[in-house]
C-alpha cells in the first residue's frame, strides 16, 4: 500500500496524535521529539500543562507528515513508559471540528528542504536560482499613473527557482515575489537591509512553489517514488529560461500573481484542539 506525501501543511486526523499522562519536565518537548521522530519526520510538536479541570500532568499534540508514520508511532508508544515512570496514553485524532474547512497551505522553504532531505537524501535533489531580478518601482509607476498616493518605499524582487530530482527524472519550477519595506530613515543601510530581506523572501517562496509540484509516493516497503504534479502547473512553467529572465519586460506583468503565501501556522490553542477530538 502506498501513501502520498505532499510539500504542504499536513491535514486530516490520521496524521495527528494526542499524548496523555505526561509528567512535567523542562525537557519534555525535546524528549517527545526524540521518541516520535524515530518513526518519521514531524511537522509540529507541542506540549503544555493540562487545564485545572483535566487534573495534574501534561499532554501533547504530535503531527506527522505521514499517516502511516503516525499509526506506527501510536501502536508502539501507547501504554509505554517511554522516558518517564508512568505509562502514557497515545491515540490518533478521531474527530475534527465540524463545519470548518481547513485551507491547504504550502510548507515554508525550510520545511520543504527538511522533508526532501528525509525522503530523498541530502544528495537526492538539487535546486538552483534561474533568475532573481529587482522589480521595485513598477507598482509605484502604476500608482502615479492612476493618481494614487505613493505608499512607504519598499524593495521587490522576482525570483524563479528550479528543483530537480535526477534519479526520478523530475524537474519543477517556481516563481515568486518577495517584498520588504524600507524602515527607519530610508538611508543606504536601510535600503540594503530591505534588499536582503526581499531577496531572501523571494528565493524562499520560489523554492516552496517549486516543491508544490512534486509528489512523494511512499511505498509500504519504505521506498519512495517521485512524480510531477501537472495539476499545479502555471503559465510560467512553459517558458524557456530566456523568456523567464525577460518576464519583467512585459508591460502587462501583474506582480500580484506571484505573491504566493508561505506556510501559516494555526493560532488555535492546545485546549481548542483537544476539545475537537474524541479520546477512546
Amino acid at each position: 500500500m502506498a501513501e502520498l506525501v505532499e510539500f504542504r501543511v499536513p491535514t486530516g486526523s490520521a496524521r495527528t496524535l494526542l499524548v496523555w499522562g505526561l509528567e512535567p519536565d523542562p525537557m519534555l518537548e525535546h524528549s517527545l521529539f526524540s521518541v516520535f521522530s524515530a518513526f518519521g519526520p514531524l511537522y509540529s510538536l507541542r506540549a503544555r500543562r493540562n487545564a485545572a479541570v483535566a487534573g495534574p500532568g501534561c499532554s501533547a499534540v504530535v503531527r506527522f507528515y505521514s499517516a502511516g508514520d503516525a499509526s506506527r508511532a501510536q501502536r508502539a508508544c501507547n501504554g509505554q513508559r517511554l522516558f518517564q515512570k508512568a505509562p502514557v496514553k497515545v491515540c490518533v485524532c478521531t474527530k475534527q471540528t465540524q463545519g470548518v474547512q481547513q485551507p491547504v497551505l504550502a510548507l515554508s522553504s525550510t520545511k520543504c528542504q527538511e522533508l526532501a532531505n528525509h525522503y530523498l537524501g541530502f544528495n537526492g535533489w538539487s535546486s538552483r536560482i534561474i533568475t532573481l531580478q529587482n522589480v521595485s518601482g513598477l507598482d509605484e509607476e502604476n500608482s502615479k499613473e492612476l493618481g494614487k498616493t505613493p505608499q512607504r518605499p519598499s524593495v521587490k524582487f522576482l525570483c524563479a527557482v528550479e528543483v530537480t530530482v535526477p534519479s526520478h527524472g523530475v524537474c519543477s519550477r517556481g516563481v515568486a515575489l518577495g517584498e520588504a519595506e524600507v524602515e527607519g530613515t530610508e538611508g543606504p543601510l536601510e535600503f540594503l537591509t530591505a534588499t536582503r530581506r526581499a531577496q531572501k523572501l523571494a528565493v524562499g517562496k520560489a523554492l516552496s512553489s517549486s516543491f508544490q509540484k512534486i509528489l512523494l509516493v511512499v511505498l509500504e516497503s519504505g521506498k519512495v517514488a517521485v512524480e510531477y504534479n501537472s495539476c499545479q502547473e502555471e503559465p510560467t512553467d512553459l517558458l524557456t529560461e530566456e523568456e523567464l529572465k525577460g518576464l519583467i519586460e512585459v508591460n502587462e506583468l501583474s506582480l500580484a500573481q506571484f505573491d504566493l503565501d508561505e506556510e501559516v501556522l494555526s493560532d488555535l490553542s492546545l485546549e481548542d484542539e483537544l476539545l475537537s477530538w474524541e479520546v477512546p
